[in-house]
């Protein structure tokens, strides 16, 4: 079956209400549409709306791209040989994961609906269901507790707290949290590299009793080392997330000793499915386990995100709550959201509407 026509366009996608994270402020997000059309009518859909400030690439840059010459010669080509045109793509595009995650998540869309077959099944499906945090961006701690409190009575199980501005202000909001939510909420933190190691010394010391899940990426790129410092037993329970963009950077960070016990996966870091089971397959022999963010995105590429997470048997916890803030999505279905917990619709493709 051959492809008959790409289609990309460029949204831009209200934020139901503004959040902060360590050093940024978002109100809206641009995201890069790509539909890929077969000759029996089929329509794979892929998105794309990666980090500048983490890899370099814009979702401008990502639509120039997706209306190139070579996205125009991949029309007539066969939807079979869809691992094919992934990987040609990776090579004409190097280092631009937006360009390469849009194609990725398309031909993936594209390819299962003509199977007849969820995306998962291509892979094998490993897991059913998981809970999702839900985050709380950087704010008082009154502000933090309230919004707690409207998770939990959404029924969320999970909430993952923006951190690295105060270390002080940090440690109060945790521990407030937990105090108020400890039989309610599992508690994760994301300091986006806002800490120095002092900060992050103090930071576990005071709140080593309550049970935090895991932190993620607390130093910034290129300090990865510092972390060998801490006790076995801390380093697990940190997350690699900008330090780790690929398999290239997955190899480095699963040698021993290691300074992560989990990695976060996005698709706009490393360039879509195909690149994050390679990421996945090095953690799992290393003894790793997986965390799969987001950023701000569409149910269509969070959706492409669980059906991957779902093929990994070391896939440990979610972090797909990008496309809940948004005030508007171009798709909907893809998953089902129960309780904060995640499971998909088992529809052929990404089960998209």
């Amino acid at each position: 079956m051959k492809i008959k026509l790409i289609r990309a366009y460029l949204k831009n996608l209200a934020l139901s209400k503004p959040y902060s994270i360590a050093g940024y402020t978002f109100s809206d997000v641009e995201n890069v549409f790509l539909e890929v059309e077969l000759e029996n009518g089929l329509v794979g859909k892929g998105a794309a709306s990666p980090a500048e400030e983490v890899v370099g690439e814009t979702c401008k840059q990502t639509f120039k791209n997706c209306q190139s010459a070579f996205f125009e010669n991949l029309v007539g080509r066969d939807i079979r040989h869809f691992r094919q045109l992934i990987d040609e793509v990776k090579r004409h595009f190097p280092q631009l994961p937006g360009t390469q995650a849009a194609l990725d998540i398309a031909l993936h869309d594209a390819f299962g609906q003509f199977l007849g077959i969820p995306v998962v099944d291509f892979y094998g499906q490993k897991i059913m269901q998981l809970p999702t945090s839900v985050t709380v961006g950087i704010m008082s701690v009154e502000d933090t507790l309230k919004e707690a409190a409207e998770y939990v009575r959404l029924g969320f199980k999970v909430l993952k707290v923006k951190t690295g501005e105060n270390v002080e202000q940090d440690i109060e909001r945790v521990l407030k949290l937990n105090e108020r939510f400890q039989n309610k909420l599992k508690i994760r933190v994301d300091a986006n590299q806002g800490y120095a190691l002092v900060d992050l010394q103090k930071f576990l010391k005071v709140t080593q009793y309550v049970d935090l899940e895991l932190i993620e990426q607390p130093l910034l790129v290129g300090k990865e080392q510092e972390l060998l410092v801490l006790k076995e037993e801390e380093r697990r329970i940190l997350t690699a997330d900008e330090s780790l963009k690929d398999a290239h950077y997955a190899l480095q960070l699963a040698q021993e000793p290691q300074p992560f016990g989990s990695f976060n996966i996005k698709l706009m870091k490393c360039g879509g499915i195909i690149s994050a089971l390679e990421i996945a397959n090095i953690a799992q022999h290393a003894g790793i386990d997986l965390f799969w963010g987001c950023n701000d995105e569409s149910i269509v590429s969070i959706t492409a995100a669980l059906h991957a997470a779902f093929a990994c048997s070391n896939t440990r916890y979610l972090d797909l709550d990008g496309s809940f803030d948004l005030a508007e999505d171009v798709v909907s279905g893809g998953f089902i959201l129960e309780n904060g917990c995640m499971k998909l619709t088992r529809k052929a493709g990404l089960g998209l509407s």
